[in-house]
Parts: C-alpha cells; structure tokens; sequence
C-alpha cells in the first residue's frame, strides 16, 4: 500500500490506540476535530481517534514498552513504523493573567499553531441555524478552552510557541458573532498584536463580511492568507447540514473569493470542503474547478463524525470515494500551479486534515 492510499485509509477509518501516546489529541472544537497527530512516512497528518468509528477502524497502534517504538497494524498484520508528535514546551506556561497556555491555542500537526479566537457561535444555539457536525461548544463545556482569547493573550503564546517549539505558521478561526463584519473586525485586532510580537505567519478564518473592505484591513493588520469555508456546495445539502450558513448563498462566497483574491494573492485564499456531508463527485469537481480557475485552494477533508453533534453516526467517506477525488483535483491544482507548499499560512498550507498535499504533483492522473 503506498502513502497516498495509506494516508487516505487512516482518514477515513481512524486508528485505534491500544494507549495514548505523543501530544493529547483535540476532542471537540469549532472545525475538524476528535483527531490526533500520527507521522506516516515522514508526512504529518490528523487522523480520527476518538470517533464511533475510530473505535471499529481495521488500523491499530501498538506501543513497544522496551524501545517505545509504535507499529501500525491492520487487520493485526503490521503495515508501518508510525511516530506520535510529542506534547509542545509552551503547554507548560501560563498567560500573565493567569490562563494556561494550552487553553489559548494548540499545536496542530507538528508546527502549527491554531485558535478559535471566539468560541461562540452566533449559529450555534439554535438547532434551526447551527452546523451539524460542528462542536465549537463542547471544549468550551468541558473547561479545555476560554470564551474570547485576547489579543494580548494571543501574542504572548504565539511568541512563545516560536521561540520554544519552532511552530511556523498559525491558524485563527472563530465562531461567528451577530455582527456584520462576520468575525472580521476581531480577526484583524488579533493579528495586529501577535505581528507586533512576533514574526509569524497568520491565516485568519471567517464567514464573507458584508464590506469586502475587510480583507484590505485583514491584510493590513498582517494576516498572510484567508480562509472562509463552503463545506458543502450543494444548495440541498446546505440547507440540510449547516441551514444558518446556508442563507449566505453559494454565489456570494465566490464574490467574496474573487475579492479577496485581488487582495490577498493567487493561491493565498482557500476553503475547506468537507467531503462526505452529501455532495456528490461530480459537484465536488465542479466546485474545485470553478475555485481553482480563480485562484482558490480548494482544501478538500474527508468529514469526521464528531462524538456529541447531530452529524455522530454519519458514515464518513469511504477512501474508494476520497481516492479518484483527490486524483482529479491534484491533477486540478498542478495544471493550476497551486500548491500548498506556496500557501503563506493556514489548513491548506498545514495540510495534515487530508491526503489531498500528497497528490498535487501528479498531473493528468
């Protein structure tokens, strides 16, 4: 089996752990989450630990106490060495006003830091209006997190999670507040005091404001690229999984996109669509091409199933629909010349919640 496969396999399966190893995994939050960090022949990714269907995935991790090595095994017959990122330096501090710094933002992968800088959801409440397979609230619930990180806050650990761990970009995502600038407006004031801190680059993630003039006050406050996610394409299936999201309509995201493209760069934007929700292949492609043809990364994330959200026993994709889904778009991006590795900051650039990095020099596959 070769990387790509392997890869895709564990995303879509998850991995049993005979016992925890490495970093804590992240359980619950405002994105993809319920994951841990494995490294797979040398390419870091998030694979799905603490999900229903973890828990009946044909991979396993087995920890040799003697050498403290870890195999990876299906089906019972080893497949690969893995290795597990382990826990960074900067959990250990405390912010000046006394909050641990791990509350603040986590290690995603192994160099990235990433932050839900509102952990509020204007949608969230409400079954009526909230995404279903979103758990912005359960860390939230369960003490693992702070409502409203401050900007002080913010600089304070991304400085140190350079200086200690090497990270060497972040991700600020947020809940989206009932203000009109969709989140925009704190986004910018966050990223103005950790440039002013530290030499990092940022990607800031939101909903299209209402003025497209928050990208130029985004760029300016020293944010390097922007996310603002589809997740589905779909009108239906929209309206289905995530019905507040859906009353912005498709066609104002890719207003929005083109936008920010002239202000942030080719290749600088991206969204993440969550393949999986309902979307069919053929309407993932379209979308993917109609993104990359102006200059949109489109991030492309097999779903997980979180523990506690309405979307727990939706069945994620199987790798026989991630495969020639990430074939196809890999071929897109490299005809494209988009490539994560160009990507300043952010998921896409990260790339550790998909297999799609892996394909995107394969052309005409």
């Amino acid at each position: 089996m070769n990387k790509q496969q392997l890869i895709t396999d564990l995303q879509t399966n998850g991995l049993r752990l005979v016992e925890e190893t490495g970093a804590a995994g992240r359980k619950g939050g405002a994105g993809p989450s319920d994951h841990k960090a494995v490294t797979v022949e040398g390419t870091t990714v998030m694979v799905p630990i603490y999900t229903g269907t973890a828990a009946r995935s044909p991979y396993t991790a087995t920890l040799d106490a003697a050498t403290e090595a870890v195999m990876l095994h299906c089906h019972d017959e080893a497949v690969a060495p893995i290795t597990f990122p382990q826990a960074p330096k900067f959990y250990n501090l405390t912010t000046a006003d006394g909050v641990p710094y791990w509350k603040i933002a986590l290690l995603h992968s192994h160099e990235v830091l990433a932050t839900t800088v509102l952990q509020t959801c204007m949608r969230h409440s409400d079954a009526a209006t909230s995404c279903q397979f979103c758990a912005i609230g359960q860390s939230l619930e369960a003490g693992r997190t702070i409502a409203r990180k401050t900007p002080a806050q913010l600089a304070e650990v991304a400085e140190a999670a350079v200086r200690l761990d090497g990270v060497k970009h972040m991700v600020m995502t947020s809940g989206t507040p009932n203000t009109s600038d969709r989140g925009a407006a704190y986004l910018t004031e966050c990223a103005r005091a950790i440039k002013r801190r530290v030499d990092l680059p940022i990607q800031a993630q939101c909903e299209p404001p209402d003025d497209f003039i928050w990208f130029e006050r985004l760029k300016a406050a020293g944010v390097d690229t922007l996310g603002m996610h589809l997740e589905a394409v779909d009108p239906q299936v929209r309206a289905r999984i995530m019905p507040g999201k859906a009353t912005v309509p498709v066609a104002y995201y890719y207003e929005a996109f083109a936008a920010a493209v002239k202000v942030f760069g080719w290749g600088q934007v991206s969204t993440y669509l969550l393949a999986g929700l309902g979307d069919d292949l053929p309407t993932l492609l379209a979308a993917c091409e109609r993104l990359v043809a102006i200059g949109v990364y489109p991030f492309v994330v097999p779903f997980v199933p979180i523990s506690g959200t309405p979307l727990a026993n939706h069945a994620p994709p199987t790798s026989a629909f991630m495969l020639p889904l990430y074939r196809q778009v890999g071929a897109m991006l490299a005809r494209a010349g988009l490539s994560s590795n160009d990507i300043k900051a952010g998921c896409a650039k990260c790339g550790a919640c998909s297999a799609l990095s892996t394909f995107e020099e394969v052309v005409g596959c």
